[in-house]
């Protein structure tokens, strides 16, 4: 009896410690030596497979299995693969020989018509960038994302020629695609789930397809923006009506669908990369993103080298985290980082309260509207619940229908989505919802396509209605509003505006690179949308629509993709830096008032820190006269002037790097990058100084002299040698260098000032500007 309870619970033991080691179990991805493979292995996946059987794993199950473990394997972009393992097992792979490094995988996230005409690019223009690119038909754009609808007019291949002959990619079918969904126009398309299957379980097929078809919107949308046709008539419920286009309509497309239910996993993202390299993609346009960490624990990071390696040109959103500080994502110096800023078009849908005021507000509501001239019950949802905290933001279930009903609700941001607030007040029994902003929302508002009628308010309007109905509530005359929507304004005054959820600077990883690189239209932009999926996003939204109005750097990022398609067509010897220069040095910090760009949260003006370089001018960025170039080489040596290990970098870029040339750059600033960014700490010193050493290309005309202006941040001393750049050919390369000194400032203990000026060369014809910004900040 003894011995029997003896094994039972000997049998447990083993049976929960094995449980809990399954338990224990993560992806990784891990990075190889290429070139260590022993030859007895006729290719790499075997050698793979072989290292992970050779593991003495807590759980045995594999060991004599015929099954690889491996979810995927890289060898484009980097060398190596992804798997799932204990921690144990992490321990012992980190030793076999040929093994660089193990990293665990993260989850991100998504960064959620009349754009191109804003952005300056006109069909009717015959001498501009669209007519120089043949409007970019030999480029392909890789959009890594949910996958697309490919049915949508958008992506029709009308009028275009042959798949370019370069392309190795292809149409994979799956769930609801067929090898055929593919055309001239969207030219390829893959899926990538191990990663999330291997933490989630096999996926729900009756939610999301497995296949490149978009189950959620978000991938069609980015696609279309980047690379989408003409198309006429195009609205989102009567809302911006006119074409629709995206920034490079005769380019090709390719989807890579990685983004699921649950997020999108690092290892199918890099699986993504590779794949997209390899197929022959000139362009990646990346709206995902998540924390910064290190660049060789940044599975981006490390796809997007391997790609600018290769010379592709990689886009990514900077983040939807502002207004705060610090709050950019995907700031590698070879990714070009895309903030949002608004266009001059807006959907105003104002609040009469009952005491006459109007508040400002946006929607794109395309129902039934309130009836005219009536004023209906109001009420703060944060005072009709029995959980003041869930009410007041009208989450799943905290609305009580005996208070909601026949009324209009006032309902604050944060946490579930701004749709659904709305369709917890329609379930409630509710009449309208006014989206109030808080605080740290300030005044940015963004307009939603709302299930019932709805607008959204910024900070002081929703304190001015909530001061209202507080007021009203104690007097004899109860409080009433109703929301007024009217249409699509055009020719909006100031525009650009720096989007309120904009992530801004600087850059938590590298704070000598400026990041954003530059900012692009994000706010309410009209683009496709699938055939299955409500324009609100939420599930009991049976509308459907062609289109549909979005916001988020997510909707920036591939307008910047798809210029650059457009540049490289025009110039297909440029690297992917010599593009990101041309777009940075020609972008404009003034507003369509001609007076520096307004931020959104504030209202007051915007900084360096919040648009970077400016906003693209895809026309300017054509014909930049000067470039500031930079080849893989360059990266090395910042990477190696940033304090990286060898074996850091070698996870980065594939090769062993040597640091000892590395210290001839002099340090990290001196990256040849076309912004210039330096920060001094305060010990004690009263006066610092630095200098930038830069290299810059002609591409513009063969003899040209180009003059310098210094617009020096204020309080400092800049000087740059030579003042004159005199170019005899195209191609040729000058260098130029400029010295900065600066006096200590009065600060308190760990708070810092930005400072920020302007180093301009002109030739009569081309304007180059280089932003220069200088931080001092008082140690704790």
């Amino acid at each position: 009896m003894a011995v029997s309870n003896l094994l039972l619970i000997s049998f447990l033991l083993f049976f929960s410690a094995s449980a809990s080691a399954s338990s224990l179990h993560k992806t990784y991805i891990v990075f190889v030596q290429h070139d260590a493979k022993p030859s007895v292995f006729p290719t790499h996946k075997h050698w793979y497979d072989s290292s992970l059987r050779s593991l003495s794993s807590t759980i045995q199950a594999d060991e004599d299995s015929e099954t690889s473990r491996i979810l995927h394997t890289y060898d484009t972009v980097f060398h190596g693969f992804s798997v799932n393992l204990s921690p144990l097992e992490v321990q012992q792979l980190q030793k076999v020989s040929g093994i660089v490094g193990v990293i665990p995988e993260k989850v991100r996230e998504l960064q959620t018509t009349r754009s191109p005409e804003f952005l300056g690019l006109k069909t009717t223009d015959s001498a501009g960038l669209l007519k120089e690119s043949d409007f970019g038909s030999d480029l392909v754009i890789g959009v890594i994302d949910t996958g697309i609808w490919p049915e949508r007019q958008s992506f029709n291949d009308r009028d275009l020629g042959p798949v370019p002959a370069k392309w190795k990619g292809e149409c994979v079918a799956g769930n609801e695609f067929p090898a055929t969904s593919c055309n001239r126009k969207l030219i390829g398309a893959r899926f990538f789930c191990g990663g999330y299957e291997a933490t989630n379980g096999k996926m729900n097929e009756s939610l999301e397809y497995r296949s490149p078809r978009d189950s959620d919107g978000h991938g069609t949308h980015t696609a279309s923006i980047a690379a989408g046709r003409y198309v006429f008539p195009a609205s989102t419920l009567g809302y911006a009506r006119g074409v629709a286009a995206g920034m490079a309509p005769k380019a090709r497309l390719a989807a890579y669908k990685v983004c699921w239910n649950a997020g999108c996993y690092d290892s199918d993202i890099l699986a993504a990369f590779d794949a997209a390299v390899a197929d022959g993609v000139d362009v990646v346009s990346l709206s995902v993103g998540g924390v910064v960490v290190p660049y060789y624990l940044d599975s981006i990071a490390i796809g997007a080298f391997g790609a600018s390696d290769h010379g592709v040109f990689v886009s990514a959103s900077a983040g939807n985290g502002g207004p705060g500080g610090l709050t950019v994502t995907n700031v590698a110096p070879w990714v070009t980082t895309v903030g949002a800023g608004t266009m001059d078009r807006d959907f105003p849908a104002n609040v009469r309260l009952g005491n006459g005021k109007l508040i400002p507000g946006v929607s794109v509501y395309g129902g039934p509207g309130l009836s005219p001239g009536k004023l209906y019950p109001l009420i703060y949802a944060g005072s009709v619940g029995g959980d003041g905290y869930s009410s007041s933001l009208c989450l799943e279930g905290s609305l009580d229908p005996s208070f909601v009903k026949g009324k209009i609700v006032l309902c604050d941001r944060g946490i579930n989505s701004r749709a659904t607030k709305g369709d917890v007040v329609r379930k409630a029994g509710g009449i309208g919802m006014v989206l109030a902003n808080g605080v740290f929302d300030g005044e940015g508002l963004v307009a939603d396509c709302h299930v019932l009628p709805a607008t959204a308010v910024g900070a002081t309007g929703g304190d001015e209605i909530r001061k209202y109905i507080s007021a009203a509530s104690k007097s004899k005359s109860p409080p009433t509003a109703t929301i007024i929507f009217r249409g699509t304004r055009l020719g909006v005054r100031p525009a650009p505006v720096v989007a309120s959820f904009s992530a801004r600077g600087p850059n938590p990883e590298s704070p000598e690179i400026l990041k954003p690189d530059v900012i692009a239209p994000g706010l309410n932009i009209l683009a496709a949308w699938p055939d299955r999926v409500g324009p609100s996003g939420i599930p009991s939204d049976n509308r459907r629509t062609e289109f549909n109005i979005l916001s988020g750097t997510s909707m920036a990022c591939p307008h910047v993709s798809g210029v650059a398609a457009l540049l490289k067509a025009a110039h297909p010897d440029w690297s992917p830096a010599a593009i990101r220069s041309a777009l940075m040095t020609t972008a404009y910090t003034n507003d369509n008032r001609g007076e520096t760009m307004l931020d959104e949260a504030t209202g007051n003006s915007s900084t360096v820190m919040d648009y970077g370089a400016g906003h693209v001018h895809p026309q300017k960025a054509m014909d930049p006269g000067l470039i500031f170039d930079l080849t893989s080489h360059d990266y090395v040596d910042f990477l190696c002037n940033s304090n990286y290990t060898v074996t850091n970098i070698q996870m980065i870029t594939r090769k062993m790097a040597d640091c000892s040339k590395a210290r001839n750059a002099g340090h990290v600033g001196n990256l040849n990058y076309p912004s210039m960014s330096a920060n001094f700490q305060q010990y004690g010193e009263h006066k610092f100084s630095t200098h930038f050493i830069r290299t810059v290309t002609n591409v513009g005309e063969p003899n040209s002299v180009y003059k310098v202006t210094v617009k020096p941040p204020i309080g400092t001393l800049v000087s740059v040698q030579p003042e004159k750049l005199v170019f005899r050919r195209l191609g040729q390369k000058l260098n130029f260098l400029v010295r900065v000194e600066a006096m200590a400032v009065k600060l308190s203990p760990g708070s810092n000032t930005v400072k920020s000026g302007a180093i301009v060369w002109a030739d009569g014809k081309h304007t180059v500007t280089s932003p220069l910004v200088l931080t001092l900040q008082q140690p704790l």
